[in-house]
C-alpha cells in the first residue's frame, strides 16, 4: 500500500466514530428524581442531611458570613464526608490544590488503615481534612522555597465544596485546598484570590454604608468564564509531534477554506462533537458546574462552553474542572481537546471571557444599572470605581493574562488587543458624559425593534450595541474581561480585578465620606464623586474598533499602555504601584508578587525554548528529508526546472534550520531573567517564524505521500 493511499485511509478512519459506553439517553434526565446536578458534590444540601444541626449551621456561617472556621468540628465533618464519599465508591481522598503551574495538583491517600489483624478500617480524621503536607519544592515557587526546603502545607477551603471524581475503576474524594509554604506564604492561586475577595468585600461594605445600605454585611465577587477550545481527531494529534510537545502546531499552511461557509460562529454542531459535549455537560452537572450554553465558535473545529456566574472562588475551581473534563471526555470519542491559545496559525485562537461582577449577601447585583442607570446611585458609584481601577492599573491587568501562548493571539484581529480599554455602550457613555458635564439625563422609555411582519414579536432593544474588540466590556449587568487565554487559571486575573477594585472603591469612598461630612446629600455627593472620577479616567473608555491601527495611535495620545508581549507586560507585576496596592490589602506581599513574576518569566522562557527545539527537530528530521526525497524524484524524472525551484527552497530551509538552532543555543542575560526572555522574543521566535514560512511553502509543493505531517485541511475539517 502506498503512503498516499494509507493517508487517505487514515482520513476515512478519522471520520468514523461511535460513542464509547452506553447512550446518555438511557436515563431520562427530565424526570426530577433522575436529576444529577450536584450528585457528586458534598454540597450544603448533603451537609444538612449528614451533619448534626449545630455543626451544619456553624459551617454555613463560615460560608455565608466569612466567619472563622471552628476546627473543633473537623472530626465530625470529616467522618460524614468519608461516609458519603465511600458510598459513592471512593477509597482514597486528596487535597486538590492549584500551584503556580497554572493547573491543579493532587496526592491520593487511602481511607483504609491496617488494624494489625489482617484487616483494615476506613478512617478519615479532622486533622487529615484540615491539613496536608505536600512537597513544596516540587512546584514552582519563584524563590520562596529552595529545592532543599521541601515543607509546605495544604489547608482545607470550606468555601468550595468537596467533590467526587469518578473513574471506571473507582472514585476519588477531592477536597479543595489552599497551598502555602512552611513560612506561611502563598504558593498557589487560591489564597490570593480569597484574600482579594475579602478585601473587596470590606471596601464595598464600607461604601454601601455611606450609600445608605445598612443591611448588606458582605459583598461577593462573581465570575462566569466562557471557555473556548478546539476538538480534533486524536489520530491527527498523535501524528503531530508539535501538538504533543507544545500544544500548538509549529508548522502548517493555511487551508484554502476557513470559516467562511458552514463552519461559522453559531453554525451547526457536528454530531460527534455534540455527543461529546453532552457527556461533558453530564459529568460537569454531577460536579455542580452550572453549564448554560454551548455553541460552534468562529474557527473550524472550535467550540465554546459557558457556565452561569458563581462565587469567584468556586467559579475558579469549577473552571479547572471544566478544562479537565473537556480533555478527559474528548478521548472517549476519539477526540483531543486543545486548550492552547493559538493551536493553529492563521486561524482564530481560543480565549476565555471572564464575566465579573459584585453582589451583596442581600441579593443585589451592584453592576446592574436597572432601567434608569442615571438614577441608580449604587451602580454609578461602583461602575465608576471599576473604570478608575482599570485605567490606573491597565498594565497590571495586561500582565495578569500574559503568557507565550497569549502573545500569538492578543491584538491579532481575532481577540481583544493588548491595549486595555473599557467599552461601556452608548447608553452608559451618555449617562456618564452627562454627569461629567453637569447635565441631567432624561429616562428613556423602553425601545422596541420591529421586524416588519406581524407574525414576529417586537423585540426590546438594549441601550447600546456590543463591541467584540474590547478587552474589558460592560455587558448589561457585569464587566467582561475578554483577554484571558483558553488554558489560563482564573485565579490571578480575578485576584488583580478584586484588589484594584477594592483600592478604587476606597478612594471614591474617601471622597464620598468627605463630601457628606461637609453637608452634601448622598445623591449630591455621589454625583460629584462620579463626575470627578469619570473626568479623570475617561481616557480608558473606548467604543470603536480595538483592532485598528488608528486605535493604537489614539491610545498613545490618551496615555494608555500598549504591551504587546509577555516580556513587555510582566514587569508591571512588581511595579511600585502594584506592590503598594497588594500590600495595602494584604493580598500578596512584595515577596509573593516577586515569586509570581519569577515563575511567569521562567514559564515564558521554558515554553519558547521547548517550542524552538521542537520546531528545529521536526524541521530537520521530518520536513527537510521529505523535501530531499522529492528532489530525488524530480531528478530521476528529469524535471530540472521543478527540481531547481525546490532545491533552492530546500537550501533556504536548511539555512533557516541552522540559524534557529544557533540562536536557541545562545542565552543572553542571566538564565531565567527578563533579559533572557526578551532575547528569546527578539531572536528565537523570529527564527522560528523564518523556518515555518519556508516549511509552509514546501507543504504546498511536496506531494502528500511524502509530507509527514497531517495538514490543516485534514485536522480542522474531518470531524
Amino acid at each position: 500500500m502506498s503512503t498516499t493511499s494509507r493517508s487517505r485511509q487514515q482520513n476515512v478512519l478519522a471520520a468514523q466514530w461511535s460513542p464509547n459506553g452506553e447512550s446518555l439517553g438511557a436515563q431520562d434526565l427530565t424526570v426530577p428524581s433522575n436529576q444529577v446536578f450536584g450528585s457528586n458534590v458534598f454540597s450544603p444540601a448533603v451537609q444538612r442531611q449528614r451533619l448534626p444541626r449545630a455543626v451544619y449551621q456553624k459551617l454555613q456561617d463560615t460560608l455565608a458570613k466569612g466567619q472563622p472556621l471552628d476546627t473543633s468540628l473537623a472530626d465530625q465533618i470529616a467522618s460524614a464526608m468519608k461516609d458519603w464519599a465511600m458510598e459513592k465508591g471512593a477509597t482514597h481522598f486528596t487535597h486538590w490544590f492549584q500551584p503556580l503551574t497554572g493547573s491543579t495538583a493532587e496526592k491520593h491517600d487511602s481511607f483504609y488503615m491496617p488494624t494489625g489483624e489482617g484487616t483494615a478500617l476506613a478512617e478519615f480524621s479532622g486533622k487529615e481534612l484540615i491539613q496536608g503536607e505536600p512537597d513544596a519544592s516540587s512546584f514552582p515557587t519563584g524563590g520562596i522555597r529552595a529545592t532543599f526546603e521541601a515543607r509546605g502545607y495544604t489547608a482545607w477551603d470550606p468555601t468550595s465544596p468537596a467533590f467526587i471524581l469518578e473513574n471506571p475503576n473507582g472514585a476519588l474524594l477531592c477536597i479543595p485546598t489552599a497551598f502555602a509554604s512552611w513560612t506561611g506564604e502563598a504558593l498557589d492561586t487560591k489564597i490570593p484570590l480569597l484574600r482579594s475577595m475579602d478585601a473587596l468585600s470590606r471596601s464595598a461594605v464600607r461604601a454601601l454604608r455611606l450609600l445608605g445600605d445598612e443591611e448588606s454585611s458582605r459583598v461577593f465577587t462573581t465570575v462566569g468564564a466562557e471557555q473556548e477550545y478546539f476538538l480534533i481527531d486524536e489520530q491527527y494529534y498523535y501524528e503531530r509531534p508539535d501538538l504533543i510537545t507544545t500544544g500548538r502546531t509549529l508548522f502548517g499552511a493555511k487551508p484554502a477554506k476557513g470559516h467562511e461557509l458552514d463552519d461559522h460562529y453559531f453554525g451547526s454542531i457536528p454530531e460527534r462533537v455534540l455527543a461529546c459535549m453532552l457527556e461533558v455537560e453530564l459529568e460537569l452537572a454531577k460536579l455542580g458546574v452550572p453549564i448554560k450554553t454551548r455553541h460552534n465558535e468562529v474557527a473550524p473545529a472550535q467550540y465554546e462552553i459557558a457556565p452561569v456566574f458563581e462565587n469567584s472562588n468556586v467559579g475558579a475551581d469549577h473552571q479547572h474542572l471544566t478544562m479537565q473534563t473537556l480533555q478527559n471526555v474528548a478521548r472517549r470519542y476519539g477526540l483531543t481537546c486543545l486548550l492552547h491559545e493559538k493551536p493553529f496559525a492563521g486561524v482564530n485562537g481560543s480565549g476565555k471571557h471572564n464575566n465579573w461582577s459584585m453582589g451583596t449577601d442581600t441579593g443585589h447585583n451592584l453592576m446592574d444599572p436597572g432601567d434608569t442607570p442615571a438614577e441608580n446611585l449604587n451602580f454609578l458609584f461602583f461602575a465608576t470605581a471599576v473604570i478608575k481601577a482599570v485605567n490606573e492599573h491597565q498594565a497590571l491587568l495586561r500582565a495578569s493574562i500574559a503568557s507565550a501562548g497569549q502573545d500569538h493571539r492578543l491584538g491579532a484581529n481575532e481577540a481583544p488587543p493588548a491595549i486595555i480599554s473599557i467599552f461601556l455602550g452608548g447608553e452608559l457613555e451618555t449617562v456618564f458624559g452627562a454627569i461629567e458635564a453637569g447635565e441631567g439625563v432624561a429616562a428613556e422609555p423602553q425601545s422596541y425593534l420591529g421586524l416588519g411582519t406581524p407574525v414576529l414579536p417586537p423585540l426590546p432593544m438594549h441601550g447600546g450595541d456590543r463591541n467584540r474588540t474590547s478587552p474589558f466590556a460592560f455587558t448589561g449587568n457585569k464587566f467582561e474581561f475578554r483577554a484571558l487565554g483558553s488554558n489560563q487559571s482564573l485565579g490571578l486575573p480575578n485576584t488583580v480585578l478584586n484588589t484594584i477594585a477594592a483600592d478604587a472603591i476606597d478612594d471614591l469612598a474617601d471622597a464620598l465620606e468627605s463630601k457628606i461630612q461637609h453637608g452634601a446629600t448622598v445623591q449630591e455627593a455621589v454625583l460629584a464623586v462620579v463626575k470627578d472620577a469619570y473626568a479623570a479616567n475617561k481616557q480608558v473608555v473606548f467604543s470603536g474598533d480595538g483592532y485598528s491601527e488608528e486605535w493604537h495611535e489614539e491610545a498613545a495620545k490618551r496615555g494608555l499602555e500598549n504591551l504587546p508581549t509577555t516580556p513587555d507586560a510582566l514587569p508591571s507585576l512588581i511595579s511600585e504601584q502594584t506592590v503598594a496596592a497588594f500590600a495595602k490589602y494584604d493580598v500578596l506581599s512584595e515577596r509573593e508578587l516577586h515569586s509570581r513574576y519569577d515563575v511567569l518569566v521562567e514559564q515564558y522562557i521554558i515554553t519558547v525554548n521547548i517550542e524552538a527545539e521542537t520546531a528545529a527537530t521536526i524541521a530537520r528530521t521530518l520536513l527537510f528529508p521529505a523535501a530531499a526525497r522529492y528532489i530525488d524524484i524530480l531528478d530521476e524524472a528529469d524535471l530540472d526546472e521543478a527540481k531547481d525551484e525546490l532545491h533552492g527552497l530546500a537550501s533556504k530551509f536548511y539555512t533557516a534550520i541552522r540559524a534557529l538552532e544557533a540562536v536557541n543555543a545562545t542565552h543572553e542575560g542571566e538564565d531565567g531573567s527578563l533579559d533572557h526572555a526578551t532575547y528569546l522574543r527578539d531572536t528565537v521566535l523570529p527564527a522560528m517564524i523564518g523556518v515555518r514560512e519556508i516549511a509552509d511553502q514546501l507543504e504546498k509543493i511536496v506531494p502528500d505521500d511524502l509530507w509527514p505531517l497531517p495538514k490543516y485541511s485534514e485536522i480542522l475539517f474531518i470531524k
